[in-house]
């Protein structure tokens, strides 16, 4: 019998509890649609308390749609956005973001997925030449892709060289509560306060059934994004279903308590499988994720009880993810299911 969790996706987890009883709360009687609504402004309202009064914020389904729309609002279509060749926006959303902004998207390399100064300069080339793309925005992903962590000084300095070169940063911040979380500072800290654009807040992997947002720092940059919304088939009717989720997750510190479980059950994790000579740990444990190469005989047997994904198949590193729902007793059965079946 499979266990009732994996160690695949946070996308995979439930939904927090008090989500539910949010969703529910709000499930009375008739109100306006798309947005007009009294639970949407309550939402908004609880972004503002985390991320300044001045801000914009417009509430959309999903990652790939946030990530989308954020790079849209910042482009023309001669333009190109600068990110790592790991970045979700590259490879995991089907060409979308090329598809949306016409924009073409240059990968960088990294060891760690984290981008850098020197890196980002290598792709700021062919300024004002009529023959190629013109860079505009700088990508990052927060969390990044391979479960590290961005400083707030790599921020600044990352949003520095953009702003000097009369470009933009944005923050693909899927797992950024995991981010703050580990950093051990506030939404703010990492994102405004570092000199971000544009986040692409995520709270689908933190606990939440289907609710992001686009929050930008500049209202002026937000101007015709409504229409943009509405254009990228992003605007809810019911949205106050969308909006009570996120109220939720930004009351009473769910989005943090949410992923410091997660957090810590990664670091759990990863000191019960260094206990195992046949593993190995390939990237920092920084958030919610284990990055560790094993041998490739046990992948098979390992998923035939626990659904995970393999990120490296010729270097055999798998990816274990952990949840806000993630108990000690999950991990613990984990490793030890790993452990035996690294032997064996």
């Amino acid at each position: 019998m499979k266990p009732s969790r994996s160690f695949a996706s946070d996308n995979n987890a439930g939904i927090h509890p008090q989500v539910l009883e949010a969703i529910a709360a709000v499930n009375q009687g008739h109100v306006v649609g798309y947005g007009d609504d009294p639970y949407t402004e309550s939402a908004v309202r609880k972004f503002k308390e985390h991320l300044g009064n001045d801000i914009e914020v417009f509430i959309v389904f999903n990652g790939t749609a946030a990530n989308c729309l954020s790079l849209k609002a910042l482009t023309d279509s001669y333009h190109a956005v600068i990110c790592t060749e790991a970045a979700h926006i590259y490879t995991d959303e089907c060409g979308a973001p090329e598809k949306f902004t016409g924009c073409k998207l240059i990968p960088i390399p990294t060891t760690d997925g984290k981008l850098t100064v020197e890196a980002a300069s290598h792709a700021y080339h062919g300024i004002g030449d009529q023959h190629h793309v013109q860079p505009r925005v700088i990508s990052i992903t927060q969390a990044t892709e391979m479960g590290t962590v961005y400083t707030q000084e790599e921020i600044k300095a990352l949003a520095k060289f953009a702003h000097q070169r009369n470009m933009f940063l944005h923050v693909d911040g899927a797992r950024i509560a995991n981010a703050a979380a580990s950093l051990g500072v506030g939404l703010r800290q990492i994102t405004r306060d570092c000199g971000v654009d544009v986040l692409s807040f995520g709270g689908t992997k933190n606990g939440v059934m289907g609710a992001e947002a686009v929050v930008f720092f500049d209202k002026r940059l937000a101007q015709d994004f409504l229409y943009l919304r509405k254009q990228g088939m992003q605007l809810a009717s019911k949205m106050r279903f969308i909006s009570a989720q996120l109220e939720a997750l930004l009351s009473n510190d769910l989005w943090l308590k949410s992923a410091q479980q997660a957090n810590r059950m990664a670091r759990l994790l990863e000191k019960e499988v260094r206990k195992i000579p046949q593993v190995k740990i390939v990237y920092k444990v920084e958030a919610n994720g284990v990055f560790a190469q094993i041998p490739h005989h046990a992948i098979a047997k390992l998923q035939k009880r626990y659904f995970f994904y393999v990120w490296n198949e010729e270097q055999s590193v798998v990816r274990w993810m952990c949840s806000f729902d993630t108990t000690e007793e999950d991990v613990r059965q984990f490793a030890k299911f790993v452990a035996e079946t690294v032997k064996s």
